[in-house]
């Protein structure tokens, strides 16, 4: 099992917003699992999770404290985190759950916004040499300073997996969600945009950063100066899109070793 390769998956909220849908998650993580496959689960929060956390912390207080904040909204992914291990044990699947800290996701003290500065995945790599999966919470981290519990802002789940992809070496980071993929324009707008199947990092980047949604840009830029392979798929389907380096590369291969990981990404 410690010589298998490792694949990181993300599993967004609507991807997880029922009991059901958790279960169906979880049994498409064991399928992967059972196919010789060390797995990292990355897991954002339940649905609307987060939003009605925010909701209800305006309405205690008009200027909610930042940092009582971040320790609230990391609730949510912390449920689907455990929820998700629940459901793999079930399964009978070896699994265990961490959040950002107790996984090594380092961050500056920035709350609401943080940026990674380093992943130090120890346990993660133990577990993973257990033969167990590993579901991790996405959108958090820990500030080594002040051990301070932090979070990544909106999309920040897609940084953690790229994240803890890049520390892993992992084969790929496999991002599914409710769309499929990244398409030519905003399908809600424009009828007959239509999916690309495959992109160099430069234009997702781009795209990204200008308002497409299926992926935060921070997430992006790190994968691309991680030489991390990454997937897009539609929850249910195995149809990917990948994306490359201006070179064409293609999902599973990598260039040179890439730089540090750092806060600017």
């Amino acid at each position: 099992m410690p010589s298998n390769p490792i694949i990181v998956q993300k599993y967004g909220g609507v991807c997880l917003e029922t009991p059901a849908r958790i279960r169906a998650a979880a049994s498409s993580v064991a399928d992967l699992h059972g196919r010789g496959h060390r797995v990292v689960a990355i897991v954002s929060a339940m649905g609307k999770t987060t939003d009605e956390l925010v909701r209800m912390a305006y309405q205690v207080s008009p200027h909610p404290n930042r940092r009582e904040l971040d320790m609230l909204l990391t609730t949510g992914e912390r449920i689907s985190m455990s929820l998700m291990s629940m459901a793999l044990s079930d399964l009978g699947v070896p699994a265990i759950s961490f959040t950002g800290s107790q996984a090594g996701v380092m961050t500056d003290g920035s709350h609401s916004s943080a940026r990674i500065l380093d992943v130090r995945p120890i346990r993660v790599r133990e577990e993973l040499d257990r033969g167990r999966i590993v579901v991790l919470a996405g959108f958090q981290g820990v500030n080594p300073l002040t051990k301070e519990i932090t979070t990544l802002g909106r999309g920040g789940s897609d940084t953690t997996a790229v994240a803890m992809a890049a520390a892993l070496k992992a084969e790929c980071c496999e991002i599914i969600k409710e769309v499929d993929g990244v398409c030519s324009a905003d399908p809600r707008i424009v009828a007959d945009a239509k999916p690309l199947r495959q992109l160099d990092f430069a234009s997702l980047s781009e795209m990204c950063f200008w308002g497409a949604k299926v992926l935060h840009f921070r997430s992006v830029e790190l994968a691309h100066s991680q030489n991390v392979p990454l997937v897009l798929r539609k929850w249910g389907r195995r149809a990917t899109q990948h994306a490359s380096d201006e070179g064409g590369r293609r999902h599973g291969e990598r260039k040179s070793p890439g730089r540090q990981l750092d806060g600017s990404h």
